[in-house]
């Protein structure tokens, strides 16, 4: 058997806000951005330059639980792992971007790992395995 992680699907509270984030800040492919009128929402998928398959589905919150969980989907744990080939690069980058890192840099037996926000103040690790 073969299988793979293909999509995440992250709760957001703008779809737009949350495309230019992954787009522009962050650097991320836009892959689909389709409207679905039989539904009244839009499937936007997002995805790191690279090689890798996994993708972010940006799926706007659309109830009061969901709305509530913008930004805290694990319960303040690092929720997603950037992997890098070149982590001083991006670390350079996304601080210039005005990303906003709440552990800077460490370097651990696996790595150089440190972790950043998104928009929406989700956790993510960036990191450089060894």
């Amino acid at each position: 058997m073969k299988q793979s992680l293909s999509l995440v699907a992250l709760v957001v509270h703008d779809y737009d806000a949350a495309i230019v984030f992954y787009t522009q800040v962050l650097g991320f492919d836009l892959v689909e951005d389709i409207y679905q009128p039989e539904q009244d929402k839009r499937w936007v998928v997002v995805k790191p330059k690279g090689v890798g398959t996994a993708s972010i589905l940006l799926a706007k919150a659309s109830t009061e639980e969901q709305v509530s969980r913008v930004g805290n989907q694990t319960g303040g744990r690092v929720f997603l792992f950037l992997q890098t080939d070149d982590f001083e690069r991006d670390y350079a980058l996304y601080r210039g971007r005005g990303v906003t890192f709440v552990r800077e840099p460490k370097q651990e037996s696996y790595g150089i790992v440190a972790v950043f926000e998104d928009l929406y103040g989700n956790l993510w690790d960036l990191i450089e395995f060894a």
